[in-house]
């Protein structure tokens, strides 16, 4: 017997959080039966599992990297009709973003149909490494830099500490490129970070996360991740608690 919600996140609907959020909106029916109590537990092979009356089978897991490009959302519906992540990728699996970048920030994204997967690579207490690299206003001191290594206090927390490097500087146009990699996941977290040290971000590029990069992808391309990445991603979360 296993836990509604983890049923439903290994069919691909949706990462294990949000099936629990369907669950209790009643979004979800066992045997005809809607169930709203996510403790609740079901035989895959035996019982009837039903999101917005559609009926759930098992997908086989996939598992993309994407360099998404600025000007595009990452969801994989959006009311006001913007262009989103999934639109890149042709699937027939359902597929979803781990996580987030913001709409005018580029880079690696991951997507997959494996809720468990994405849990684990999301989940706070693993240190997966994100990096960045912002052409910032003006050009931060040692003094700030400092400030973004210790962690900075965000409306929503201090943040974990950052390691953090000037890549170059244009003293004319006062300006700055800034490498930042950081492990957490806060809302719109680099952008934030540079806003309080008073150098608000003009251009932002996820460069990597984990081990993976944008290698010969360009905007809007996108590959299948091999095995082995997969394995070691996972592998790389597991043994990095915090």
């Amino acid at each position: 017997m296993e836990r509604l919600q983890k049923v439903i996140a290994q069919a691909g609907v949706a990462s294990r959080r949000k099936a629990e959020t369907y669950i209790t909106a009643g979004r979800v029916k066992v045997n005809g039966k809607k169930v709203t109590e996510l403790g609740y537990k079901v035989n895959p092979e035996k019982d009837r599992v039903e999101v917005d009356d559609v009926p759930l089978y098992k997908e086989e897991p996939v598992y993309y990297l994407l360099y998404k490009p600025t000007g595009v959302v990452s969801t994989s519906n959006d009311e006001k009709g913007r262009k989103i992540v999934t639109d890149f990728i042709e699937s027939k699996q359902r597929i979803y973003p781990i996580g987030r970048l913001d709409y005018d920030t580029s880079g690696v994204l991951l997507l997959t149909n494996d809720g468990d997967f994405a849990n684990v690579l999301m989940h706070p207490r693993y240190k997966v490494e994100k990096e960045y690299i912002a052409k910032v206003e003006g050009i931060p001191d040692r003094r700030e830099l400092k400030k973004l290594e210790d962690g900075i206090l965000l409306e929503d927390g201090k943040t974990a500490p950052a390691k953090v490097k000037i890549m170059s500087a244009d003293r004319k146009k006062n300006t700055a490129i800034v490498r930042l990699i950081i492990h957490e996941g806060k809302n719109h977290q680099v952008r934030r970070m540079l806003e309080k040290l008073g150098h608000p971000v003009m251009k932002l590029k996820r460069e990597r996360y984990g081990f993976l990069t944008l290698g010969q992808l360009q905007p809007g391309g996108h590959r299948v991740l091999k095995p082995f990445e997969v394995k070691q991603l996972k592998e790389m979360a597991v043994t990095k608690p915090s």
